[in-house]
């Protein structure tokens, strides 16, 4: 993220327990530089800047940075968001052309309605360029007034070739972002509706999951959880399970989120 916008998320989480009623420490407070090598000490061979707008005025500004940053970092994937306004469409038309690779919207940070009608051409836009866009719509860890399957779900119903990550598996909503990824993961060939990667602050992984997603025939599911020793910066999987299926598997969560090519670490 830019720096400014960087940092002010850091204050959030520096905020946390307030906020969120819990302690959650910003464990890679670094340069650019920094975080990149720790990225690829970490394994990671690709990743995104997954930057997402709040208010009006500021997913274009966001976008241009984006795709500055992916052009001076290789193993970086050209990112962009969008936020519902005036010229929305023409913006997110523009970060298409420029080779953006991966969109990501935060519904309960910026607040705003999946439906709005400025957003109906760029969702359309999305479904046809067959761009994964990373949603952060479960109602975890607060709540918000278009958070929850409701309102997404409307959208994936007018987009059924939409190909979404939900943030955190949609937590705490397990139960029906699951249902909607088996409506529409077997709807259109090329549609893969991914539910991905929990954070155990946000919600843990329930007992039944598992056994739920192996009714999926073509839907892969995998759940980790990574820590992170703040003194080795070693990470120990916590969980980890892969499900037997012949979709695609888009790992997303608010930190990194890419396609995984084969022998590749995320």
């Amino acid at each position: 993220m830019p720096d400014p916008v960087m940092r002010k998320v850091w204050a959030v989480f520096d905020q946390a327990q307030d906020v969120y009623g819990v302690d959650w420490p910003v464990e890679y407070r670094g340069t650019d530089t920094q975080r990149l090598s720790q990225l690829r000490e970490l394994g990671v061979c690709a990743f995104t800047s997954l930057v997402y707008a709040h208010k009006p005025g500021m997913a274009a500004w966001l976008n241009d940075w984006c795709a500055a940053f992916a052009a001076a970092t290789p193993d970086c994937l050209p990112t962009a968001t969008f936020y519902p306004e005036p010229g929305v469409d023409e913006y997110v038309a523009s970060a298409i052309d420029r080779g953006a690779r991966i969109f990501k919207v935060h519904l309960q940070v910026g607040a705003f309605d999946p439906r709005n009608a400025l957003l109906a051409p760029v969702w359309g836009q999305l479904a046809e360029a067959g761009i994964p866009v990373v949603v952060h719509c479960g109602s975890g860890p607060v709540a918000g007034e278009f958070t929850g399957p409701g309102p997404i779900s409307e959208v994936v119903a007018r987009n059924p070739n939409l190909q979404l990550i939900i943030a955190h598996m949609g937590a705490p909503e397990y139960s029906e972002f699951l249902a909607l990824a088996g409506k529409y993961s077997g709807g259109a060939p090329g549609y893969h509706h991914g539910v991905h990667n929990i954070h155990e602050r946000v919600g843990a992984v329930p007992d039944w999951l598992a056994a739920q997603s192996c009714s999926m025939p073509d839907f892969v599911v995998t759940c980790y959880s990574v820590r992170t020793s703040r003194t080795s910066r070693t990470p120990t999987t916590r969980q980890s399970m892969r499900l037997s299926g012949s979709a695609s598997v888009m790992p997303g969560c608010d930190q990194c989120c890419t396609p995984t090519p084969p022998n590749c670490s995320v």
